[in-house]
Protein backbone atom coordinates (compact mmCIF):
# COMPACT_ATOMS: atom_id res chain seq x y z
CA UNK A 1 0.00 0.00 0.00
CA UNK A 2 1.57 3.29 -1.10
CA UNK A 3 1.43 6.41 1.05
CA UNK A 4 -1.31 8.10 -0.99
CA UNK A 5 -3.56 5.04 -0.69
CA UNK A 6 -2.83 4.84 3.03
CA UNK A 7 -3.76 8.48 3.58
CA UNK A 8 -7.02 8.10 1.67
CA UNK A 9 -7.83 5.00 3.70
CA UNK A 10 -7.28 6.57 7.11
CA UNK A 11 -9.22 9.71 6.10
CA UNK A 12 -12.14 7.48 5.16
CA UNK A 13 -11.91 5.16 8.16
CA UNK A 14 -11.31 7.62 11.00
CA UNK A 15 -13.76 10.55 11.07
CA UNK A 16 -12.35 11.62 14.45
CA UNK A 17 -9.51 13.16 12.42
CA UNK A 18 -11.98 15.91 11.51
CA UNK A 19 -13.84 16.24 14.81
CA UNK A 20 -11.15 16.12 17.50
CA UNK A 21 -7.55 15.27 18.35
CA UNK A 22 -7.93 11.97 20.16
CA UNK A 23 -4.69 11.00 21.91
CA UNK A 24 -6.00 8.43 24.37
CA UNK A 25 -5.84 5.06 22.61
CA UNK A 26 -4.23 3.64 25.75
CA UNK A 27 -7.70 4.01 27.34
CA UNK A 28 -10.59 3.37 24.92
CA UNK A 29 -10.18 3.84 21.19
CA UNK A 30 -12.64 5.19 18.63
CA UNK A 31 -13.64 2.52 16.11
CA UNK A 32 -12.70 2.73 12.46
CA UNK A 33 -15.66 3.05 10.11
CA UNK A 34 -15.47 -0.62 9.08
CA UNK A 35 -16.04 -1.61 12.71
CA UNK A 36 -19.08 0.62 13.05
CA UNK A 37 -20.45 -0.78 9.79
CA UNK A 38 -19.90 -4.35 11.03
CA UNK A 39 -21.91 -3.59 14.16
CA UNK A 40 -24.70 -1.97 12.15
CA UNK A 41 -24.78 -4.84 9.64
CA UNK A 42 -25.05 -7.42 12.41
CA UNK A 43 -27.75 -5.47 14.22
CA UNK A 44 -29.77 -5.13 11.00
CA UNK A 45 -29.36 -8.81 10.18
CA UNK A 46 -30.40 -9.87 13.67
CA UNK A 47 -33.38 -7.53 13.59
CA UNK A 48 -34.58 -8.81 10.23
CA UNK A 49 -33.53 -12.48 10.30
CA UNK A 50 -32.77 -13.36 13.91
CA UNK A 51 -30.22 -16.20 14.20
CA UNK A 52 -30.89 -17.67 10.75
CA UNK A 53 -27.30 -16.85 9.70
CA UNK A 54 -25.75 -18.51 12.76
CA UNK A 55 -23.67 -20.77 10.55
CA UNK A 56 -21.97 -17.67 9.16
CA UNK A 57 -21.37 -16.44 12.70
CA UNK A 58 -19.38 -19.59 13.42
CA UNK A 59 -17.31 -19.13 10.27
CA UNK A 60 -16.59 -15.55 11.30
CA UNK A 61 -15.53 -16.73 14.75
CA UNK A 62 -13.07 -19.17 13.20
CA UNK A 63 -11.67 -16.43 10.96
CA UNK A 64 -11.22 -14.18 13.99
CA UNK A 65 -9.31 -16.87 15.89
CA UNK A 66 -7.01 -17.43 12.92
CA UNK A 67 -6.39 -13.71 12.48
CA UNK A 68 -5.59 -13.30 16.19
CA UNK A 69 -3.20 -16.23 15.94
CA UNK A 70 -1.46 -14.59 12.98
CA UNK A 71 -1.23 -11.30 14.84
CA UNK A 72 0.55 -13.11 17.71
CA UNK A 73 2.46 -15.58 15.51
CA UNK A 74 0.78 -18.41 17.40
CA UNK A 75 0.68 -21.87 15.82
CA UNK A 76 -3.05 -21.80 15.03
CA UNK A 77 -6.46 -20.51 15.99
CA UNK A 78 -6.67 -23.43 18.42
CA UNK A 79 -4.32 -21.47 20.69
CA UNK A 80 -6.81 -18.58 20.96
CA UNK A 81 -9.75 -18.17 23.33
CA UNK A 82 -12.13 -15.24 22.88
CA UNK A 83 -12.87 -13.95 26.36
CA UNK A 84 -14.63 -10.91 27.82
CA UNK A 85 -11.69 -8.82 28.99
CA UNK A 86 -8.03 -8.87 29.98
CA UNK A 87 -8.94 -9.58 33.60
CA UNK A 88 -10.72 -12.81 32.70
CA UNK A 89 -7.59 -14.14 31.04
CA UNK A 90 -5.47 -13.16 34.03
CA UNK A 91 -7.89 -14.98 36.33
CA UNK A 92 -7.77 -18.10 34.14
CA UNK A 93 -4.06 -18.36 34.89
CA UNK A 94 -3.98 -17.06 38.47
CA UNK A 95 -6.79 -19.37 39.57
CA UNK A 96 -5.79 -22.29 37.39
CA UNK A 97 -2.45 -23.26 38.92
CA UNK A 98 -2.14 -25.78 41.75
CA UNK A 99 -0.59 -23.34 44.20
CA UNK A 100 1.12 -24.57 47.36
CA UNK A 101 1.77 -22.65 50.56
CA UNK A 102 5.20 -21.03 50.20
CA UNK A 103 5.05 -20.62 46.42
CA UNK A 104 5.73 -17.17 45.00
CA UNK A 105 5.23 -15.13 41.87
CA UNK A 106 7.27 -12.21 40.53
CA UNK A 107 5.87 -9.07 38.93
CA UNK A 108 6.94 -5.45 38.36
CA UNK A 109 5.87 -2.81 40.80
CA UNK A 110 3.03 -0.48 39.74
CA UNK A 111 1.29 -2.85 37.36
CA UNK A 112 -2.22 -1.87 36.30
CA UNK A 113 -4.72 -2.96 38.93
CA UNK A 114 -6.08 -5.77 36.71
CA UNK A 115 -2.67 -7.42 36.84
CA UNK A 116 -2.50 -7.04 40.61
CA UNK A 117 -5.80 -8.07 42.18
CA UNK A 118 -6.01 -11.71 40.97
CA UNK A 119 -2.46 -12.36 42.13
CA UNK A 120 -2.94 -10.57 45.46
CA UNK A 121 -5.93 -12.82 46.16
CA UNK A 122 -3.55 -15.79 46.16
CA UNK A 123 -2.00 -14.59 49.40
CA UNK A 124 -4.90 -16.32 51.14
CA UNK A 125 -3.35 -19.59 49.93
CA UNK A 126 0.07 -18.70 51.29
CA UNK A 127 1.47 -17.43 47.99
CA UNK A 128 4.04 -14.63 48.17
CA UNK A 129 3.68 -11.77 45.66
CA UNK A 130 7.10 -10.24 44.90
CA UNK A 131 6.78 -6.77 43.36
CA UNK A 132 10.03 -5.49 41.89
CA UNK A 133 10.65 -1.73 41.32
CA UNK A 134 12.11 -2.22 37.84
CA UNK A 135 12.03 1.48 36.89
CA UNK A 136 14.85 2.15 39.34
CA UNK A 137 17.08 -0.62 37.98
CA UNK A 138 19.78 -0.37 35.34
CA UNK A 139 18.72 -3.85 34.21
CA UNK A 140 14.94 -4.19 34.72
CA UNK A 141 14.69 -7.67 33.24
CA UNK A 142 17.65 -8.82 35.31
CA UNK A 143 15.97 -7.49 38.47
CA UNK A 144 12.87 -9.55 37.74
CA UNK A 145 14.85 -12.68 37.02
CA UNK A 146 17.04 -12.22 40.10
CA UNK A 147 13.89 -12.14 42.25
CA UNK A 148 13.02 -15.71 41.23
CA UNK A 149 13.92 -18.79 43.19
CA UNK A 150 13.03 -22.47 43.31
CA UNK A 151 9.50 -21.68 44.57
CA UNK A 152 8.65 -19.17 41.85
CA UNK A 153 5.70 -20.39 39.79
CA UNK A 154 4.82 -17.36 37.64
CA UNK A 155 6.38 -14.25 36.17
CA UNK A 156 3.55 -11.88 35.23
CA UNK A 157 4.29 -8.61 33.43
CA UNK A 158 2.67 -5.97 31.29
CA UNK A 159 4.35 -5.86 27.91
CA UNK A 160 3.94 -2.08 28.03
CA UNK A 161 3.24 -0.11 31.20
CA UNK A 162 -0.15 1.56 31.37
CA UNK A 163 0.98 4.88 32.85
CA UNK A 164 4.13 5.85 30.92
CA UNK A 165 4.61 3.25 28.17
CA UNK A 166 7.69 1.54 29.63
CA UNK A 167 8.36 -1.55 27.47
CA UNK A 168 9.99 -4.76 28.68
CA UNK A 169 12.15 -7.20 26.73
CA UNK A 170 9.70 -10.10 26.53
CA UNK A 171 12.08 -12.35 24.64
CA UNK A 172 14.71 -12.25 27.36
CA UNK A 173 12.11 -12.85 30.08
CA UNK A 174 10.45 -15.69 28.18
CA UNK A 175 13.72 -17.50 27.53
CA UNK A 176 14.62 -17.35 31.22
CA UNK A 177 11.20 -18.58 32.33
CA UNK A 178 11.30 -21.46 29.87
CA UNK A 179 14.64 -22.59 31.30
CA UNK A 180 13.39 -22.66 34.93
CA UNK A 181 10.49 -23.57 34.18
CA UNK A 182 8.24 -20.71 35.31
CA UNK A 183 4.94 -19.84 33.65
CA UNK A 184 5.42 -16.59 31.72
CA UNK A 185 2.24 -14.54 31.59
CA UNK A 186 1.90 -11.28 29.62
CA UNK A 187 -0.78 -8.61 29.96
CA UNK A 188 -0.52 -7.38 26.37
CA UNK A 189 -3.34 -4.85 26.22
CA UNK A 190 -0.97 -1.88 25.72
CA UNK A 191 1.06 -3.58 22.97
CA UNK A 192 -1.18 -5.85 20.91
CA UNK A 193 -2.29 -3.93 17.84
CA UNK A 194 0.41 -1.29 18.25
CA UNK A 195 3.75 -3.11 18.15
CA UNK A 196 4.56 -6.63 16.94
CA UNK A 197 4.29 -9.36 19.56
CA UNK A 198 5.56 -12.86 18.74
CA UNK A 199 4.47 -15.39 21.38
CA UNK A 200 6.67 -18.13 19.95
CA UNK A 201 9.85 -16.07 19.70
CA UNK A 202 9.23 -14.67 23.20
CA UNK A 203 8.22 -18.08 24.61
CA UNK A 204 5.06 -16.63 26.15
CA UNK A 205 3.01 -19.27 27.94
CA UNK A 206 -0.19 -17.28 28.30
CA UNK A 207 -1.32 -13.80 27.27
CA UNK A 208 -4.44 -11.70 27.61
CA UNK A 209 -5.40 -8.45 25.88
CA UNK A 210 -8.71 -6.63 25.75
CA UNK A 211 -9.54 -5.32 22.30
CA UNK A 212 -10.71 -1.78 23.06
CA UNK A 213 -7.33 -0.06 23.05
CA UNK A 214 -4.74 -0.52 20.30
CA UNK A 215 -6.74 -3.20 18.47
CA UNK A 216 -9.46 -0.57 17.88
CA UNK A 217 -12.13 -3.06 18.89
CA UNK A 218 -15.05 -3.09 21.31
CA UNK A 219 -15.13 -3.34 25.06
CA UNK A 220 -16.26 -6.77 26.21
CA UNK A 221 -13.89 -8.67 23.88
CA UNK A 222 -10.41 -9.99 24.65
CA UNK A 223 -7.84 -12.20 23.01
CA UNK A 224 -6.45 -14.92 25.27
CA UNK A 225 -3.52 -17.05 24.15
CA UNK A 226 -2.36 -20.22 25.88
CA UNK A 227 0.29 -22.50 24.47
CA UNK A 228 -0.51 -26.22 24.28
CA UNK A 229 2.03 -27.14 26.95
CA UNK A 230 0.10 -25.26 29.62
CA UNK A 231 -3.52 -25.65 28.55
CA UNK A 232 -4.37 -28.86 30.36
CA UNK A 233 -2.18 -27.94 33.34
CA UNK A 234 -4.45 -25.01 34.19
CA UNK A 235 -7.39 -26.13 36.28
CA UNK A 236 -10.73 -24.92 34.97
CA UNK A 237 -12.56 -22.66 37.42
CA UNK A 238 -15.55 -21.88 35.21
CA UNK A 239 -17.59 -24.35 33.19
CA UNK A 240 -20.22 -24.11 30.51
CA UNK A 241 -21.48 -25.48 27.23
CA UNK A 242 -19.10 -23.44 25.06
CA UNK A 243 -15.98 -25.10 26.51
CA UNK A 244 -16.68 -28.30 24.55
CA UNK A 245 -15.66 -29.30 21.06
CA UNK A 246 -18.75 -29.25 18.83
CA UNK A 247 -20.72 -27.43 21.54
CA UNK A 248 -23.99 -27.59 19.59
CA UNK A 249 -24.19 -31.38 20.03
CA UNK A 250 -26.14 -30.82 23.24
CA UNK A 251 -27.17 -34.44 23.90
CA UNK A 252 -23.81 -36.15 23.56
CA UNK A 253 -22.59 -38.16 26.58
CA UNK A 254 -18.92 -37.08 26.30
CA UNK A 255 -18.52 -33.63 27.82
CA UNK A 256 -14.78 -33.42 28.17
CA UNK A 257 -13.37 -29.90 27.77
CA UNK A 258 -11.88 -29.03 24.42
CA UNK A 259 -8.15 -29.66 24.07
CA UNK A 260 -7.93 -26.26 22.37
CA UNK A 261 -7.96 -22.87 24.07
CA UNK A 262 -11.75 -22.91 23.67
CA UNK A 263 -11.74 -24.88 26.93
CA UNK A 264 -11.48 -21.49 28.68
CA UNK A 265 -14.72 -20.17 27.11
CA UNK A 266 -17.65 -21.08 29.32
CA UNK A 267 -20.76 -19.39 27.99
CA UNK A 268 -22.40 -17.83 24.96
CA UNK A 269 -20.10 -15.73 22.79
CA UNK A 270 -20.24 -12.00 22.13
CA UNK A 271 -21.29 -12.33 18.50
CA UNK A 272 -21.56 -8.63 17.72
CA UNK A 273 -18.24 -8.01 19.50
CA UNK A 274 -16.62 -10.67 17.32
CA UNK A 275 -17.94 -8.98 14.18
CA UNK A 276 -16.61 -5.60 15.25
CA UNK A 277 -13.19 -6.90 16.31
CA UNK A 278 -12.75 -8.91 13.13
CA UNK A 279 -13.44 -5.82 11.03
CA UNK A 280 -10.87 -3.75 12.96
CA UNK A 281 -8.22 -6.46 12.85
CA UNK A 282 -8.73 -7.05 9.13
CA UNK A 283 -8.08 -3.35 8.57
CA UNK A 284 -4.97 -3.57 10.75
CA UNK A 285 -3.85 -6.66 8.83
CA UNK A 286 -4.38 -4.93 5.48
CA UNK A 287 -2.23 -1.99 6.55
CA UNK A 288 0.43 -4.32 7.94
CA UNK A 289 1.80 -4.62 11.44
CA UNK A 290 5.22 -3.30 10.42
CA UNK A 291 3.77 -0.11 8.95
CA UNK A 292 1.55 0.31 12.04
CA UNK A 293 4.51 -0.08 14.40
CA UNK A 294 6.70 2.23 12.32
CA UNK A 295 4.07 4.98 12.40
CA UNK A 296 3.36 4.58 16.11
CA UNK A 297 7.04 4.65 17.07
CA UNK A 298 7.50 7.58 14.68
CA UNK A 299 4.78 9.42 16.56
CA UNK A 300 6.50 8.63 19.85
CA UNK A 301 9.80 9.99 18.53
CA UNK A 302 8.10 13.16 17.32
CA UNK A 303 6.34 13.67 20.66
CA UNK A 304 9.56 13.22 22.64
CA UNK A 305 11.45 15.65 20.39
CA UNK A 306 8.60 18.14 20.23
CA UNK A 307 8.08 18.23 24.00
CA UNK A 308 11.80 18.50 24.68
CA UNK A 309 11.77 21.66 22.58
CA UNK A 310 9.12 23.29 24.76
CA UNK A 311 10.37 25.29 27.78
CA UNK A 312 9.08 24.04 31.09
CA UNK A 313 7.92 20.63 29.85
CA UNK A 314 9.47 17.44 31.22
CA UNK A 315 9.15 14.12 29.42
CA UNK A 316 8.67 11.47 32.11
CA UNK A 317 8.63 8.32 29.97
CA UNK A 318 11.82 6.34 29.45
CA UNK A 319 12.99 7.50 26.03
CA UNK A 320 15.59 4.83 25.31
CA UNK A 321 14.65 3.23 21.96
CA UNK A 322 14.19 -0.26 23.43
CA UNK A 323 11.80 1.10 26.10
CA UNK A 324 9.57 3.14 23.81
CA UNK A 325 6.00 2.19 22.93
CA UNK A 326 2.94 4.10 21.77
CA UNK A 327 2.58 5.94 25.09
CA UNK A 328 4.40 9.08 26.20
CA UNK A 329 3.90 10.74 29.58
CA UNK A 330 5.01 14.25 30.45
CA UNK A 331 4.47 17.06 32.91
CA UNK A 332 4.38 20.85 32.50
CA UNK A 333 6.70 22.25 35.15
CA UNK A 334 5.04 24.63 37.61
CA UNK A 335 1.60 23.81 36.21
CA UNK A 336 -1.21 21.53 37.31
CA UNK A 337 -1.50 18.40 35.14
CA UNK A 338 -5.26 18.29 35.64
CA UNK A 339 -5.36 21.92 34.50
CA UNK A 340 -3.50 20.94 31.33
CA UNK A 341 -6.06 18.21 30.66
CA UNK A 342 -8.92 20.69 31.03
CA UNK A 343 -7.21 23.27 28.83
CA UNK A 344 -6.56 20.74 26.07
CA UNK A 345 -10.09 19.36 26.32
CA UNK A 346 -11.47 22.83 25.64
CA UNK A 347 -9.61 22.64 22.32
CA UNK A 348 -10.96 19.14 21.61
CA UNK A 349 -7.58 17.54 22.38
CA UNK A 350 -7.93 14.46 24.56
CA UNK A 351 -5.28 12.67 26.59
CA UNK A 352 -5.35 11.31 30.15
CA UNK A 353 -3.89 11.96 33.57
CA UNK A 354 -2.29 8.83 34.98
CA UNK A 355 -0.13 8.70 38.09
CA UNK A 356 0.28 12.48 38.20
CA UNK A 357 1.49 12.55 34.59
CA UNK A 358 -0.20 13.63 31.38
CA UNK A 359 -0.37 10.66 29.03
CA UNK A 360 -0.74 10.79 25.26
CA UNK A 361 -1.12 7.76 23.02
CA UNK A 362 -1.74 8.47 19.31
CA UNK A 363 -2.39 5.61 16.88
CA UNK A 364 -1.15 4.74 13.40
CA UNK A 365 -3.71 6.86 11.56
CA UNK A 366 -2.40 10.06 13.14
CA UNK A 367 0.81 11.92 12.36
CA UNK A 368 2.69 15.21 12.16
CA UNK A 369 -0.37 17.39 11.51
CA UNK A 370 -2.09 16.18 14.66
CA UNK A 371 1.04 16.30 16.82
CA UNK A 372 1.86 19.88 15.77
CA UNK A 373 -1.54 20.82 17.11
CA UNK A 374 -0.68 19.16 20.44
CA UNK A 375 2.63 21.02 20.71
CA UNK A 376 0.97 24.37 20.00
CA UNK A 377 -1.68 23.77 22.65
CA UNK A 378 0.86 22.68 25.30
CA UNK A 379 3.09 25.68 24.49
CA UNK A 380 0.11 28.00 24.86
CA UNK A 381 -0.77 26.49 28.24
CA UNK A 382 2.77 26.71 29.65
CA UNK A 383 3.59 30.19 28.33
Amino acid sequence: MDDATFQRLVAEQFPTLETMLYLNHAAISPWPRVAAEAAADFARENCERGPMQAGQWLLREGELRRLCARLLNADSGDDIALLKHTSEGICVVANGLDWRHGDNLVTPENEFVSNQLPWDALRAQGVEVRRIPVRHENDPEGALLDAMDARTRVLTVSAVAWDDGFRLDLKRLGEACSARPVLFFVDAIQQLGALPLDVRACQVDALSAGSHKWQLGPEGMAVFYCNPGWRERLQLRQHGWRMLDEPYRFERPDRSPSATARRFEAGSPNIIGQAVLLASLKLLDAIGSERVARRILGNTHSIVEGLHALPGVQVLSDTRPERRSGIVSFSPANHDVAGLRRALSRQQIYGAVRGGKFRVSPHYYQGAKQLDRLFSAVAEFTS
